[in-house]
């Protein structure tokens, strides 16, 4: 078995790495982990391991951080949101996410709602985005299905955490949902 050589990931960690990639991209439930990336129970632990401990954001940070040096980033932001359905078994959920047999973690804390709400459709979250002209997520915000947009729309442009590292230190200009509303800086 290949081994880590100067603080790159092994073979093994990169197939492990595309099982979460193949996770994420379809969908399916963990156990249905094609066989090819690894026990499923291997790949759903280094996707919590690195939940908890904050590496998901880091990593997402960084891609940002590159694509804003190489002129990939435009810094005129759209933000927008859209409800999802909660699945119907999140109705007998636990409240108590610490009561769980495993716990919510990661870097952030967990929401006493965990996201979920009441609106007209029944039990629903709602997902606002900002990305930029490019279509690149800049910013996600997960709140109950209830709220509004425009009170979350300070929330979502304060959560682009990208380090500036070209001339713009903010959005040059930002829209919200279908009014094309321009904010400039």
């Amino acid at each position: 078995m290949p081994v880590a050589v100067l603080g790159r990931p092994s073979l093994g960690r990169w197939r492990l790495i595309d099982g979460i990639r193949w996770r994420v991209r379809t969908g399916a439930p963990w156990r249905d982990l094609p066989s090819e990336y690894g026990p499923w129970q291997t790949v759903y632990g280094l996707f919590r391991r690195w939940q908890r401990d904050g590496t998901w954001p880091e990593l997402l940070t960084r891609l940002q951080v590159r694509a804003d040096a190489a002129g990939l980033i435009t810094w005129e932001v759209n933000v927008d949101s859209t409800i999802c359905r909660v699945h119907q078994h999140a109705a007998g959920a636990r409240r108590d996410g610490q009561a769980q047999n495993e716990p919510p973690g990661g870097t952030r804390t967990e929401p006493d709602d965990h996201g979920l709400g009441r609106s007209r459709g029944g039990f629903t979250t709602k997902i606002h985005l900002a990305c930029e002209q490019g279509q690149r997520p800049l910013s996600l915000l997960v709140t109950p299905g209830q709220r509004g947009d425009s009170p979350q729309f300070a929330a979502v442009l304060e959560g682009i955490r990208v380090p500036p590292t070209g001339p713009s230190p903010c959005p040059a200009a930002a829209s919200a949902g279908r009014q094309g509303v321009l904010l400039p800086r």
